[in-house]
């Protein structure tokens, strides 16, 4: 038995695991995943080196490919040259319509932080999106409200989930497929033709890389579909997010080992902030404040997204900013013009900065972005003319954690473990973009939370009234922050693994590992369905 798929796959969903896709999902696996092992070991290996002391910075066997200026990425296709706001979130019906239908130039649909990845939500994700290429796609609420497509709608690009992830549905020879390769295979395997038919193409965010050799999988995986699936090469093309520390070192290798897929590169900021406290967690000058102080304008976020926008357009790709997770509030206009003010200036400082668009999670917030978008490139479609030539990029800039006047507050403490909290108790419930007190939240969020309480815990950080962060103190707050939330046993599943995340002495590289361990466990799913291959 090569292939088993344990998860049940109703009447209707028949055609997205048929024995071709199968057999392409098993190639996919066979040919890459020893490397992604491979890689995915690789980064603990960095880790314990920098855990003894060791360094970061630029690399030396490089830097030919840096100091050499012929090189640029590919022509970007027609659909993607203007991307000046772009919209994300899962992949349910609802959302995928109201996203492609929002005004946005791009709609990420999400099956990594913003998706909880039952296997009903990862199956009607992809049987959704194939519906919406088609612009059959239709919704109906509890209510009677229909949702519907517009003729004009954004383009499409999928997020699959990060390396790290398995998909626990899928074995092959008895070890689970890859999540990354389960959700890019089924995507462009069942929708390559029905793209190339409405004249757009199989478009990809890449997450949580962490060097460019984990870019350089991608486009192994990448050139492999196209020859499998008798696409012309430089058909699939890939925007990669800069979310890891490692990645914001290797930008331009990044660019160059995908220059034939590549179109741009992504700024996420909270994922970014967590791998700093992932990889320097021992480093007591690497202790952050509350990460409501961590803006863009700190000097290492400002180097980060200078270098960012500087080395796309130094290579032809997109720069693009960061989220503006605000929700609108129905009921408080005093908020809304609050938090509008904040987003139309952090996206006109995007704009200004040289970014060549942005993102946003909602789409009431799509004409602010736009607004502060078109106020600097007009009718262009980008501004990769625009280079930043001051000075060239220190590696001492990106790593010089310091936040001027940062400060570890309890507020800081107390909300970083009610949003942790309510965010894993949804997620286990199957919600994976969670509204908390006005903001959109995914996994990003719970995981920086969750990574500056255990730094904090870590070294016994002062609060401004004098006491330390210890884990006596987290868990009594914790149990606080419980009990303002409905009893349940997510809840409770979702209490230990946080309260284990922050408490023990190794950290957790993702809190998801456990909480998806927790959600296929619940699942109970003894047996196969009868959907198997013999290889």
């Amino acid at each position: 038995m090569a292939v088993e798929v344990l998860g049940p796959v109703t009447d209707r969903q028949q055609w997205l695991m048929s024995g071709e896709a199968l057999e392409f999902l098993e190639a996919l696996h066979r040919e890459f995943d020893a490397q992604r092992q491979h890689l995915l070991a690789r980064r603990q290996e960095i880790q314990r080196r920098l855990s003894r002391g060791g360094s970061m910075g630029f690399l030396t066997e490089t830097e030919a490919v840096r100091h050499d200026g012929t090189w640029q990425v590919d022509p970007i296709p027609e659909d993607l040259m203007d991307r000046r706001v772009e919209i994300t979130g899962p992949t349910d019906a609802k959302m995928v319509i109201n996203a492609l239908n929002s005004g946005a130039r791009v709609f990420m649909a999400d099956f990594e932080d913003a998706l909880s990845p039952t296997w009903e939500n990862v199956l009607e994700g992809q049987s959704n999106l194939a519906q919406a290429i088609d612009g059959t796609l239709h919704y109906t609420s509890e209510a009677g409200k229909e949702y519907r497509l517009q003729p004009q709608r954004a383009v499409l690009v999928v997020r699959p989930r990060g390396w790290h992830l398995p998909e626990a549905h899928v074995l092959v020879d008895g070890q689970p497929l890859s999540g990354s390769l389960f959700d890019f295979g089924l995507y462009v395997f069942h929708n390559h033709a029905r793209l190339r038919r409405h004249h757009t193409g199989p478009y990809f965010y890449l997450p949580k890389l962490e060097s460019y050799a984990e870019a350089h999988l991608w486009n192994a995986v990448f050139d492999y579909a196209e020859r499998a699936l008798g696409l012309e090469p430089g058909t699939i093309k890939a925007t990669v997010l800069i979310e890891t520390i490692g990645a914001a070192m290797q930008m331009e290798e990044i660019l160059y080992v995908l220059r034939r897929h590549i179109v741009g590169l992504n700024a996420g900021r909270w994922d970014y902030l967590f791998s700093i406290i992932k990889r320097f967690r021992e480093h007591p000058d690497a202790v952050l404040p509350d990460r409501a102080q961590v803006t863009m304008e700190v000097p290492f976020m400002r180097a980060y997204a200078e270098l960012l926008v500087d080395t796309c357009h130094k290579r032809g790709a997109h720069a693009i900013g960061g989220m503006a997770a605000f929700i609108p509030s129905r009921r408080d206009p005093e908020v809304n013009r609050a938090a509008l003010s904040r987003v139309r200036d952090d996206k006109r400082r995007e704009a200004e900065q040289g970014f060549d668009g942005t993102w946003v999670a909602h789409p009431d917030l799509v004409e602010t972005a736009q607004a502060a978008f078109d106020a600097v490139l007009g009718t262009n479609p980008h501004q990769k003319h625009r280079r930043n030539l001051s000075s060239p990029a220190r590696a001492e800039a990106l790593l010089s954690f310091h936040v001027p006047g940062g400060s570890v507050t309890e507020v800081g403490v107390r909300n970083n473990l009610a949003v942790s909290l309510q965010y894993l108790t949804a997620w286990l419930h199957g919600q994976g973009a969670v509204g908390l007190y006005n903001l959109m939240e995914d996994a990003a969020t719970a995981e920086i939370a969750r990574a500056q309480l255990y730094q904090w815990r870590y070294h016994q950080v002062p609060l401004a009234d004098g006491r330390l962060v210890t884990g006596k103190l987290l868990a009594q707050w914790l149990d606080e922050a419980a009990r303002d939330i409905p009893s349940s046993p997510e809840a409770t599943t979702a209490r230990q693994i946080l309260l284990k995340a922050i408490l023990d002495e190794d950290f957790l590289e993702f809190i998801t590992e456990p909480a998806y361990r927790a959600l296929t466990d619940r699942s109970a799913i003894p047996t196969p369905q009868g959907r198997q291959m013999n290889g």
